[in-house]
């Protein structure tokens, strides 16, 4: 066996902040969620389901040939296995339903994640996920994308507490030359009884890391949304989201089923 040191692991961890190359400048509506820090179980393989629909988004093809919002509604399969105590690998295949048209297969990206160990004590759940993958240009400008997610969060009795300062960059596309945009992400939630989880969700988009966006172009939505625990096999998210700003969609519904399968649950 593989003696896994200390040192070791933390080269590990500085190695996901700057290993891979430089995902969406947005979520875009197919996998609305702020991530915990923990990841996956050793041997455990995550099977999710992402499904939302826009109440209310876009109604007119954009300038670069991007299909409306309105109405659509976006299916993510999503796969998830934990590898070690401190890694997992994510898969996604992604979906959409334009309104008036048929199911349409939209693309599909890959998810490295690796995180501090408990072992060492941190008083926080510290993890880095990054996110590279490829999506058709009638559903996204910029086909190649990339994102790098640093994951901060706290339970704190029954309050809950987690940060995603999301950077994405464009690889290939209108945004190709563009840099980092920030997208923060936030999901601070309380346990009103053992299998119920009250939170609110915030997503948004506020520009590059070089530069703010005008406040009109801005993206600020918030969620509410409950958590349910139907065991340690299950995972059950539902929420509804209204748009603070201008920009982006207005009103949208999302919900996300999870099965666990294999290794040992925590």
């Amino acid at each position: 066996m593989i003696a896994i040191t200390k040192s070791s692991l933390r080269l590990a961890f500085a190695l996901g902040l700057v290993g891979a190359p430089a995902i969406l400048a947005a979520q875009e509506n197919y996998e609305i969620q702020v991530y915990p820090s923990e990841t996956m179980s050793p041997g455990v393989t995550m099977f999710e389901l992402h499904s939302n629909y826009t109440l209310k988004g876009s109604r007119q093809i954009s300038d670069i040939g991007v299909f409306p919002t309105n109405h659509a509604v976006h299916e993510t399969l999503e796969i998830t296995h934990g590898i070690n105590d401190w890694s997992e690998l994510g898969f996604y295949w992604f979906t959409s339903k334009p309104d008036g048209q048929d199911f349409q297969w939209v693309g599909t990206h890959i998810r490295p994640r690796v995180r501090v160990p408990e072992s060492w004590g941190w008083p926080v759940g510290v993890s880095i996920s990054q996110e590279i993958g490829w999506s058709k240009s009638k559903f996204s400008g910029d086909t190649w994308t990339y994102e790098l997610r640093p994951i901060i969060d706290k339970q704190m009795d029954k309050w809950y507490v987690s940060l995603n300062p999301v950077l994405g960059k464009s690889l290939r596309g209108p945004s190709a030359a563009e840099p980092f945009d920030f997208t923060p992400n936030v999901d601070v939630g309380y346990d009103v009884s053992k299998k119920i989880n009250l939170a609110v969700e915030y997503y948004g988009s506020t520009g590059t890391v070089r530069e703010i966006a005008p406040i009109a172009e801005q993206e600020h939505m918030l969620f509410g949304a409950v958590n349910l625990d139907w065991g340690p096999e299950w995972e059950f998210n539902f929420g509804y989201g209204n748009s603070l700003t201008a920009a982006g969609d207005k009103s949208i519904v999302k919900m996300i089923l999870g099965r666990r399968v294999g290794g040992t649950r925590h």
